[in-house]
């Protein structure tokens, strides 16, 4: 794969992501001013519920966007490719799914 053409899919990605993230994050118009658990399931349960789901989802969008953002420095600095943790290369095949990778098999099984 050439830099360019790994280049315009991080930074698709990036853009994926940081429209994910911002979909996620948005405070609706008329949010419920108090949220909170009750004996019973109700409107308020479920509405704490699901801002807790996208809690979790909005910090594992996040995750990955530091991912992307490292890859692309990496490219910049001509490191790409190279593990973040031993230094070593990073397998083709792993870079070719995941293009973002800055770990090797060996250093991301840890």
């Amino acid at each position: 794969m050439d830099e360019k053409k790994i280049r315009a899919e991080l930074s698709e990605r990036l853009s994926e992501l940081e429209a994910e993230i911002s979909s996620v994050t948005a405070v609706p118009l008329d949010p419920m001013g108090s949220v909170s658990f009750g004996k019973r399931i109700g409107d308020g349960t479920n509405e704490a519920v699901e801002r807790l789901n996208k809690i979790g989802v909005a910090d594992a969008l996040e995750a990955k966007r530091v991912e992307v953002v490292r890859a692309l420095e990496k490219l910049d600095e001509g490191s790409y490719g190279e593990c973040d943790s031993c230094g070593d290369r990073i397998a083709a095949e792993r870079l070719e799914a995941l293009p973002w990778s800055g770990l090797c098999v060996r250093c991301a099984s840890r």
